[in-house]
């Protein structure tokens, strides 16, 4: 099939290409920028111009459509939040994209923290305990450690972690100044090892699910590298969520658990970086293209346990980001190399650059950026989510033009 991908410079849009570019698909990529992290492949055919869809939703939407209609595509792939986007724009912004994207009226319960939050709460399933915070003066009612939220954020750039008392004002503050104006959530710190369900739904009915758990830290702090496990309780939930909210295509849920307890800390209204999934035998990626093009794929079975990949970028970041100095970040890269410690038995899918030779050129510029400006790393990633993310400025935008129009 021909595609065309909302966005190239995320992650998970480069992992989207690496599952699907190996089975066939021609593939071409919209970005506002020519270096996007998905120019460096061999299966991206074109990366075509587009004004960011933060910035200029209405023309980044019209963009969209004039490409997609050009261009004959099958499909459009919402590979981060424009799927949001997608969703909230009108049928003379959409146009004929074929797409497997939720109703706007979903997106309202799951794309804020808060109100997530409270969809949580009114649907029985567990998480840690969580409030509205105002003003600062309020946070020494809270006992450390505890995370600070703004409501719209993306890649945990909206996220700070206050480990002690001292720490609480000068994050508020920090993230108050990130959210210009939005609410602040407070949510209490959770114990437990890290883990994400990544479900796909076709209209409330499960198409597929995966579940992995953390095994490196990316910047956010992500999972730079996952194993995947048999979690039926993150099943049971997920589809406890697809079908209250008629969810169509994919949704994607954070948690900490311990043996089957669980806390649900986040929610990505997407599919979050399928390679894993792929690598355990749950194609999401195909699956998703099923669903774009109206059909009604079977449930998929679960994948293979124990199964273990990485993304080396994404491993240098958050050592770099996190330990902040060029000899972590050194040992890190000989430990890539070399296969070393977890990478002995976990598999390289991000920029596999045996198969896909021009992967190279990202991991050797992010890999020399790292070694000689550790600790400016946050800078580096805060430029690309700012050319795929969405916020609800953006969508206040959209919203608004389409009033007036």
């Amino acid at each position: 099939m021909k595609v065309l991908f909302s966005e190239g410079s995320s992650l998970t849009a480069r992992e989207f290409l690496g599952v699907l570019g190996p089975s066939g698909h021609w593939i071409e990529v919209l970005d506002p920028s020519p270096t996007c992290i998905c120019r460096f492949s061999r299966w991206t055919r074109k990366v075509h111009s587009c004004p960011a869809s933060n910035t200029d939703p209405v023309g980044y939407l019209e963009t969209v459509k004039r490409v997609f209609d050009t261009g004959s595509f099958d499909i459009y792939l919402p590979t981060h939040e424009q799927a949001w986007l997608l969703a909230e724009a009108g049928p003379e912004l959409r146009g004929n994209t074929a797409a497997a994207v939720s109703s706007p009226e979903a997106f309202s319960q799951v794309q804020s923290k808060t109100a997530f939050a409270r969809l949580l709460d009114t649907i029985g399933l567990p998480q840690p305990k969580w409030c509205v915070i105002n003003s600062a003066e309020t946070l020494n009612e809270h006992k450390a450690p505890f995370y600070l939220k703004a409501p719209y954020s993306t890649a945990g750039s909206g996220v700070r972690f206050v480990r002690t008392a001292d720490d609480a004002e000068p994050a508020f503050e920090s993230l108050r100044k990130h959210a210009s104006g939005q609410h602040i959530m407070l949510q209490s710190a959770a114990a437990g090892d890290y883990a994400q369900v990544q479900a796909l739904f076709d209209h409330g009915r499960l198409a597929a699910c995966h579940t992995s758990k953390q095994t490196a830290v990316g910047i956010g702090p992500s999972a730079a590298g996952r194993m995947s496990v048999d979690h039926p309780f993150a099943r049971e939930d997920a589809t406890k969520l697809g079908k209250y909210l008629n969810w169509h295509g994919g949704i994607t849920l954070d948690y900490i658990y311990r043996g089957s307890d669980r806390l649900y800390i986040e929610c990505n209204p997407r599919t979050v970086e399928p390679a894993n999934a792929a690598a355990s035998g749950v194609d999401l990626p195909g699956l998703q293209l099923a669903l774009s093009l109206g059909e009604h794929p079977a449930e998929a079975p679960p994948g293979k346990t124990g199964i273990q990949t990485h993304s080396s970028l994404a491993v240098i970041l958050g050592t770099a980001a996190y330990q902040g100095n060029r000899k972590a970040v050194l040992g890190k890269i000989l430990d890539l190399l070399l296969r070393r410690k977890i990478f002995k038995v976990s598999r390289e899918i991000l920029t596999p650059f045996r198969s896909d030779f021009p992967g190279l050129i990202p991991w050797i510029v992010t890999a020399a950026y790292a070694l000689v400006y550790p600790q400016s790393v946050f800078k580096l990633s805060q430029s690309s989510i700012e050319r795929y993310q969405v916020t609800h400025r953006a969508i206040e935008k959209l919203t608004s033009n389409r009033g007036s129009s």
